[in-house]
């Protein structure tokens, strides 16, 4: 999964190396100073604007200290005043990039995936969740440089995944792996969960996950789910929650761009919902750059669907409020598949965003509805 490459640095009048990681497909730093519990955040801010990156000696507590203020320099910087959503949204992300840049220059060292900073926690076992798919064969290299920022990422990713999230369709939790969307905002899958099913004996899941729309599925009665991902990551992690469910005789996982082979009586996808740029393979799960997997669903479905069938395309408006997507664009992709809208089920986000007024996005996400499209051909 992995492809590591080298860095190096110099370090009491030593060249060091190690295998260099990042989960955002950032370059190999070509400049790399020891920072410690002396460094001031202000000299740390210049030099990540400047392009070096620290590599963190001392405290573990401290780093995350010099990361925060660093992360707060960042954020002085003032929000200039925008005419649309649209110039509000660019503007947000190119903030969210920006501090991505900058903070992510702070850097720790892991050996055999332990930090040996003094009061850093217990990480290995997070790390090698995030970075390891099968053990037999993707081991970890004996020392990593990392960015804190993606090192904290991996620890909070990790607690989730042993918390999981409850999900009231099926009275259990689900756990998210690093790296697959979590499915935090339940008003979709309350969709999925009421829209009325005609007895479908075979169901695609498409863009699978976490797997929880396939167990949802299974738990309506559907005794034969095929599902997909592209993502090596979420089929791990499918597999992992099917099996704790219980369903695995019920569905069966596919490693695959979109549809498996065959045709089916209902197919289900809930694409990313933002078309914009990922600027890390991390963000795909949300940016889906030119609306590419919707429009792929949307002219594949009539290929795969059985007489009578139907597919159900689960999508959220908040491009359309963003000014992301013209506002007749789906409707007239639709059409162009040859399919119909046989029904539009809608729901209010109960999202803690959606109520959050200093969030820039706030004015489209106030008015956001998720809809699930029942199509027919």
């Amino acid at each position: 999964m992995n492809h590591y490459q080298a860095v190096s640095w110099q370090e009491n009048n030593q060249e060091r190396q190690a295998s260099w990681h990042s989960e955002a497909a950032l370059a190999t730093p070509k400049k790399i100073v020891i920072a410690n519990d002396e460094t001031k955040a202000d000299e740390a801010y210049k030099l990540a604007c400047e392009g070096t990156a620290l590599l963190y000696r001392g405290d573990f507590q401290n780093a995350k200290q010099l990361l925060q203020a660093m992360t707060r320099r960042v954020d002085r910087k003032p929000i200039k005043p925008t005419a649309t959503m649209l110039e509000a949204f660019h503007q947000h992300r190119a903030r969210q990039i920006q501090r991505a840049s900058i903070t992510n220059k702070l850097l720790i060292e892991l050996k055999h995936g332990k930090c040996d900073l003094k009061r850093a926690p217990e990480v290995k076992e997070a790390v090698l969740g995030a970075l390891v798919l099968d053990e037999k064969r993707d081991k970890l290299p004996n020392t990593i440089i990392l960015s804190l920022r993606e090192l904290l990422g991996m620890i909070g990713a990790h607690e989730w995944r042993k918390k999981g999230v409850y999900i009231e369709a099926l009275q259990a939790n689900i756990h998210a792996h690093y790296g697959v969307y979590s499915p935090v905002r339940g008003e979709y899958l309350d969709l999925i969960n009421q829209a009325p099913l005609n007895n479908p004996s075979i169901a695609f899941d498409i863009g699978t996950g976490t797997g929880v729309i396939a167990a949802i599925l299974v738990n309506r009665g559907i005794k034969q789910v095929i599902a997909t991902d592209n993502s090596e990551r979420a089929i791990q992690c499918a597999t992992a929650n099917v099996q704790q469910l219980g369903m695995a005789q019920y569905i069966k996982l596919q490693q695959a761009d979109l549809f498996p082979e065959g045709k089916a009586d209902l197919i289900v996808c809930n694409p990313p919902w933002i078309p914009a740029k990922a600027n890390a393979p991390i963000e795909h799960a949300i940016y889906d750059p030119n609306s590419a997997m919707l429009r792929a669903f949307l002219s594949g479905v009539k290929t795969h669907l059985n007489p009578n069938g139907e597919a159900w395309l689960v999508m959220s408006d908040l491009a359309e409020n963003l000014g992301l997507r013209a506002p007749d664009a789906l409707l007239q992709w639709i059409a162009e598949a040859g399919l119909n809208i046989v029904e539009q089920l809608t729901i209010a986000p109960k999202h803690a965003k959606s109520s959050d007024h200093s969030d820039p996005l706030y004015p489209a996400r106030v008015k956001e509805i998720t809809s699930l499209y029942r199509l027919k051909v």
